[in-house]
């Protein structure tokens, strides 16, 4: 009806019918523009820095080539996130809007559930640029594929339509042969026996998709002073199966002192383990015992861990068995956590925190539930108990919100009991519980389109309908210790169950009925907008920035 124009009128109206279209077409992408420029205000920039004054001849020598093989995993997420990076920027004529989608790695807010904000972009496929964006889960379940919940391979249709898998090494050959030499270089540079094998390992893992020799030497690693995290690793980027990996890449410098301040924790897991407020049944694998806590520094962020919200900790490998025979290496990317901290946490606090209460927001205490939110991926049941396979390939793309939450949770109830047993001498126990809290709602700004979005939710959900928290009549919120210690312990023990069970159906319940935003929570998180309180943060660094 809109498009029927009076025949007599057509000549005449012509001219200002084109006008109004271009016109119309003109202000459509200015509204998309503007989504950017009201968005990009979210992030605050952070130069990435470390002394490298402590570093030997050799590692400041290495530094370079890692950042080097570092950039290669990032234009490897642009392929796996999105596709054609250099198009996209091309064809987005905004600068601002450009800036925001080499942010989030394409065209969709990561930090606002993946919502398009540019023009002619859709709903972001599950299966991001990793699948055919035209395949369902249906149709993956019904196929014959070898591999189908492959953690190092694309998904690709023939010409007539049939699905078929290419690994990595060959997808993506040209760039990870290259990633392999600049290790390789780096590896004949290090006097660090231990690092060179890592390196040398780590680089043949690239263009073979053999990457456990390497996890394994990766974990062997104890007197070097710089440490490189490269390759496919983590899965929240595919949301058909959560298996596929993504690249990424973190290079570091450790922090010696700090990291021998954390050692002796790791000495607690099998005794933490055993305690688990849950049946035994769910409790019965024993944490590897050569996991170990370190501190480090970050100084280049790509890929996977630098899109949208910026990881502050890591807890690898992910490979369930390497964690069950050997364990794990726990992550505290210090410097990162302090400018959160500062920038975001402190005056978030400042805002939803009871007044009494901010005294209690303190860094030893964020630093500390970071910590143990990565040491408790460690406990817990990484296989089901009923013969379903592993919890990951039970939960399936369920799975990551689970662990998430069972991760941050297990971490609040680790430090309840090492508290009690004198091992943390910093501050008071409430420290740690109302920071806690304050960093909730830190968590809960980065959208429910993540794992950590949607476990944070969860937990936020679980706490009110128990009385953890009260809501004073200023808008603050309120710790109560007792009750808050009784909603952990209740839900660790309902997380563990169902990741025991590989229950998920079950999961997929509790997302369902505690993973949303309520409106009286979302008034709260607007108050943080109108105050431009920072979501996140991002990066100025490489190579320039460290002054190499």
């Amino acid at each position: 009806m809109k498009y029927t124009i009076i025949a007599c009128c057509i000549l005449a109206l012509s001219c200002n019918t084109k006008t109004e279209t271009k016109e119309t077409k003109s202000e459509k992408m200015n509204s998309f523009d503007s989504i950017a420029n009201d968005r990009i205000g979210i992030y605050e920039t952070v130069k990435l820095t470390s002394d490298l004054s402590k570093l030997k001849p050799y590692e400041r020598q290495m530094l370079p080539l890692l950042i080097e093989a570092a950039q290669i995993m990032d234009g490897l997420f642009w392929k796996q996130a999105y596709g054609d990076k250099d198009a996209l920027l091309k064809s987005i004529k905004n600068a601002t809007t450009r800036k925001f989608a080499e942010i989030n790695y394409g065209p969709w807010d990561r930090l606002n559930d993946d919502n398009s904000f540019v023009e002619g972009f859709g709903k972001k496929p599950d299966g991001a640029n990793i699948y055919p964006k035209d395949v369902t889960k249906d149709e993956l379940e019904k196929s014959n594929l070898a591999d189908k919940k492959g953690l190092y391979s694309v998904v690709k249709r023939d010409k007539d339509g049939k699905l078929y898998t290419v690994p990595y090494h060959e997808e993506y050959k040209a760039e990870l042969t290259k990633a392999s030499e600049l290790l390789l270089k780096a590896a004949a540079l290090s006097e660090d026996a231990s690092l060179k094998n890592y390196l040398t390992l780590r680089a043949k893992a690239l263009v073979t998709s053999d990457y456990k020799p390497s996890d394994l030497a990766w974990l062997d690693m104890k007197t070097n002073g710089i440490d490189i995290i490269i390759g496919p690793i983590e899965n929240y980027e595919d949301k058909i199966f959560g298996a596929r990996a993504s690249f990424e890449s973190y290079v570091l410098i450790k922090d010696m002192d700090w990291s021998k301040k954390l050692s002796h924790y790791v000495s607690f897991l099998t005794e933490l383990q055993t305690g688990l407020p849950v049946d035994a049944k769910y409790k019965k694998e024993k944490p590897g015992t050569d996991s170990e806590l370190n501190a480090y520094d970050v100084v280049f962020y790509a890929g996977d861990c630098n899109a949208g919200s910026k990881t502050i900790a890591v807890n690898l490998p992910n490979d369930e068995e390497v964690q069950i025979t050997k364990g794990t290496r726990r992550s505290q990317l210090k410097n990162v956590m302090k400018a959160k901290f500062d920038k975001i946490l402190v005056p978030i606090s400042s805002e939803l925190i009871s007044p009494e209460q901010r005294k209690h927001i303190t860094f030893d205490a964020f630093f500390a539930t970071t910590m143990f939110h990565e040491v408790a991926h460690g406990l817990g049941i990484k296989n089901t108990i009923n013969g379903k396979g592993t919890v990951r390939e039970a939960l399936g793309e369920k799975g990551s919100a689970l662990e998430e939450g069972k991760a941050d949770i297990l971490g609040l109830y680790m430090i309840d009991k090492l508290f009690a047993k004198g091992e943390i001498k910093e501050g008071v126990l409430m420290d740690y519980y109302v920071t806690f809290l304050a960093s909730i709602f830190r968590s809960i700004r980065f959208g429910a389109s993540s794992a950590h979005g949607q476990a944070n939710m969860v937990r936020f959900n679980y706490f009110e309908e128990k009385g953890a928290f009260t809501k004073s009549a200023d808008g603050t919120y309120s710790v109560n210790l007792q009750k808050m210690k009784e909603a952990t312990n209740s839900l660790s023990a309902l997380i563990l169950k169902l990741q025991g069970d590989g229950d998920a159906k079950g999961v997929e319940e509790l997302l369902a009925k505690m993973g949303s935003i309520s409106p009286d929570l979302q008034a709260d998180l607007d108050k943080l907008k109108t105050k431009k309180i920072p979501v996140d943060i991002i990066f100025e660094q490489g190579k320039d920035v460290l002054g190499l």
